[in-house]
């Protein structure tokens, strides 16, 4: 993901202007993010956090949560816009937690532009961070068929739901809830909830 993380940092301050807090989020997914924060208890990681605002909504809701990203300008502007909250430079695809010590992982649109053969190490980085019980959300755009597109800063892929719940299943998590939202002249987008199962 080297290239995916050279284009956010080259686009950094454009991204953080035009997404980066709060006002920008589609009400229907604030409303969703907070129900399922309202449920967690333990610690919480913004897997892919970009400017910051998510993770320090999270903070700003009461959650022990913190934020980590891949590229190292959107790191830096989080770190100066929300002083009081933790944000390090890691990759989702190797996450410097133990197995099973966070309560909830928001990955919020932060696998799209994980190849079909590759998005597992992510979703599988996810799961093995949860414990048992413990939740993840995970931001995705829709489609009908997996199928590449050209995002704003670098290509992306659209997923069908079932697809994704086949592979975040077989990482060892169950989906509770799928919510898809489209409109005219947006892009069709998706959240699937998600828990991790109890061990064997």
């Amino acid at each position: 993901m080297t290239g995916t993380s050279a284009a956010y940092s080259a686009r950094a301050a454009e991204y953080a202007d035009l997404l980066g807090s709060m006002t920008a989020v589609h009400l229907a997914d604030r409303q969703l993010v907070d129900s399922w924060a309202g449920g967690l208890s333990g610690r919480v990681l913004d897997a892919g956090c970009g400017p910051g605002h998510w993770t320090a909504h999270l903070q700003r809701l009461g959650l022990d949560a913190y934020g980590i990203d891949l590229a190292p300008a959107l790191v830096e502007h989080a770190r100066s816009t929300y002083p009081g909250v933790r944000f390090e430079l890691q990759s989702i695809d190797q996450i410097d937690e133990p197995d099973g010590s966070l309560g909830g992982v928001l990955s919020w649109f932060s696998t799209i532009h994980h190849e079909p053969s590759t998005i597992s190490v992510p979703i599988a980085e996810l799961a093995r961070t949860l414990r048992p019980g413990g939740q993840l959300v995970l931001g995705y755009f829709d489609g009908d068929v997996c199928e590449p597109f050209d995002h704003a800063v670098v290509r992306a892929y659209r997923w069908p739901a079932d697809e994704l719940h086949r592979v975040l299943e077989a990482a060892g998590l169950e989906v509770v809830e799928t919510r898809r939202r489209s409109a005219r002249g947006e892009r069709p987008v998706g959240a699937i909830v998600c828990e991790r199962r109890p061990l064997p």
